[in-house]
């Protein structure tokens, strides 16, 4: 509750305004039963005219006015302020979440994350705006109320509030059960979003292996489980509401047989009898307010202790206060590295050692597995190499801004993601200044210019997500051309023509021969051809450098790149020779 009071302190002054005009609200309300009394009164001693009627039914209709528009006020001021602080909350989780390391999205799920962006805040905005406004409003009618009615008879209202003592426990215990069923609720729901996204983000295997029966049962299984939760926690809900409601009437039970009692008695008026029933009622709100206050503060309290865990996250990728902010050349040097990934002790890269100057291009060979892009991965430290393993111009990774090294590093991946927006943007995302005739060209070296205008709308077709309408060469060549669109002055670029045929693989390497003269180049291929021309050849195997040398080097070595590339120039002549 502290971090909820802490976001809304921040907007004292708005919120002050808000509550000043709720007191206006129900202070009006509170007149009203006293101007019944006096016109009941009136009756009651014959001596009600037409005028009086009038005047009494003008103030009312005045209060009703007030009621109206100051109510607006209190909606406008805090409601509005508790949109405000929900996008807050909602903007600092995703740029927190952004920062994390990849590791941290290696544990977590999608599914958990989008509950915490969506239900999460939801709830916890609903604390704030009518947990507060309930609470403020129940405080001011339990406190006037009940200074109204001891005036009126302090005896009747000492026996009003007999019932209301077991209502201290009630609450206590309803609350902490409130909070528990409700992050179980919610971890429910972060596993259902996950159950649909997860199976919408594969619908293609989903259809091609024939498990859509098998997807409805688990979803229904997950669906039933949400309910389930629910259910229990509608249970405590239900018993709550009906509690409260059971001693409100008790008190109103207790008012008609004493308050009754002393009118006939004449130890107080028919107008104080109807005025005191009326604070009854207004009493039974806060009664009714503490049940939906509990409920509303605590989903809230468990939300944001949801949130909480996610911001209390720390990146493990961190950089220096003195970090290093100076243009980067490319000269690149790999010192006895050795890596495992976080919460695990098996390394994945043993002992490499490799030196790249700037300008030059290296190519990596190896089996699947070996360890080929957790290596280029530590470059732009998307994973933390170990310190004093891995240099750029002289100076350790870990030394600059990471800003200055990314920004540094054209990185082309083996998955190649696309964003559901138009080609145009896909290609510039990394420069959204670019100009039209620098996004052309990049899409020509990466020749998928052609295929791009053969679309009907260029340039600015839409894709779906993830690219999806696009074939996987398309989507390969786009991420490359949004790559080299960058002009950076390190290139990395990972097995990323593995879905584009050879004859199409052979263009782009000629058109890359271009971009790469002069900047440093790093090509991860298994088809030799990719890094033939390449100055320094490292071949991987578990995680270690069993063969290093040029593409002639390696060849009189005789070793697993010359085995390889002998079977590939087979296969490609078996291939020209079915073609033709």
């Amino acid at each position: 509750m502290r971090d909820i009071l802490r976001h809304l302190l921040r907007y004292k002054g708005r919120l002050a305004l808000g509550l000043l005009a709720l007191l206006i609200v129900d202070g009006a309300q509170l007149v009203i039963p006293l101007i019944l009394r006096k016109v009941v009164d009136l009756l009651a001693l014959g001596v009600v005219t037409p005028g009086i009627l009038f005047r009494y039914g003008l103030f009312v209709a005045f209060l009703a006015l007030i009621i109206g528009i100051f109510r607006f006020v209190w909606r406008w001021f805090i409601m509005s302020t508790t949109r405000i602080i929900e996008m807050e909350i909602r903007n600092g989780l995703y740029a927190h979440i952004i920062k994390l390391s990849a590791s941290f999205f290696n544990r977590a799920r999608t599914g958990d994350l989008m509950a915490h962006a969506t239900n999460d805040i939801d709830a916890i905005r609903f604390a704030m705006g009518m947990g507060l406004v309930a609470s403020a409003d129940a405080f001011i009618y339990a406190v006037f109320s009940l200074a109204i009615m001891i005036t009126l008879s302090p005896l009747l209202t000492l026996y009003v509030a007999i019932p209301l003592v077991p209502l201290i426990f009630i609450v206590l215990w309803f609350g902490k059960a409130i909070h528990r069923l409700f992050e179980r609720v919610q971890a429910s729901f972060a596993n259902l979003t996950e159950r649909v996204r997860e199976a919408l983000s594969g619908i293609r295997v989903i259809k091609t292996f024939v498990q859509e029966r098998g997807q409805e049962k688990a979803f229904r299984e997950a669906s039933e489980d949400f309910v389930r939760r629910n259910m229990e926690l509608v249970k405590v809900w239900g018993m709550f509401h009906p509690l409260l409601m059971f001693l409100a009437n008790i008190s109103m039970g207790i008012v008609l047989l004493a308050g009754g009692r002393k009118v006939i008695m004449g130890n107080i008026s028919l107008g104080d009898f109807v005025a005191f029933t009326n604070y009854i009622w207004m009493l039974a709100w806060p009664m009714m307010a503490i049940g939906w206050v509990v409920n509303l503060l605590q989903r809230g309290s468990a939300s944001m202790k949801r949130i909480n865990r996610i911001l209390s996250i720390e990146p493990e990728i961190k950089e220096k206060r003195d970090a290093i902010d100076r243009e980067i050349e490319g000269e690149i040097r790999v010192e006895r590295l050795t890596f495992a990934y976080p919460g695990s002790d098996a390394p994945v890269l043993r002992d490499i050692t490799f030196a790249l100057e700037k300008g030059k291009k290296l190519g990596i060979f190896g089996k699947t597995g070996s360890g080929k892009s957790t290596l280029v991965h530590l470059i732009p430290r998307i994973f933390d190499p170990p310190e004093g393993t891995l240099f750029i111009d002289g100076h350790d990774v870990r030394d600059y801004r990471l800003f200055r090294l990314r920004r540094s590093i054209g990185f082309v991946p083996q998955d190649s993601f696309l964003f559901s927006t138009t080609i145009r943007e896909n290609i510039a995302f990394g420069r959204p200044d670019a100009t039209e005739e620098e996004i052309i060209e990049a899409a020509k070296i990466a020749e998928i210019y052609d295929e791009i205008m053969e679309f009907p709308d260029g340039f600015d077709t839409v894709l779906g997500e993830r690219g999806v309408t696009l074939s996987g060469g398309q989507k390969q060549r786009i991420a490359l051309a949004r790559a080299v669109l960058l002009n950076p002055p390190i290139l990395i670029i990972d097995d990323a023509l593995s879905a584009v045929d050879t004859e199409t693989e052979e263009k782009i390497l000629n058109n890359l021969k271009k971009v790469m003269a002069g900047r440093t180049s790093i090509v991860i291929s298994h088809r030799v051809k990719a890094i033939m021309d390449s100055d320094l050849i490292i071949v991987l195997d578990s995680g270690e450098i069993i063969e290093r040398g040029t593409h002639e080097e390696l060849l009189e070595i005789g070793g697993f790149y010359k085995e390889l590339y002998e079977l590939q120039m087979v296969a490609e002549k078996m291939e020209r020779a079915v073609s033709e």
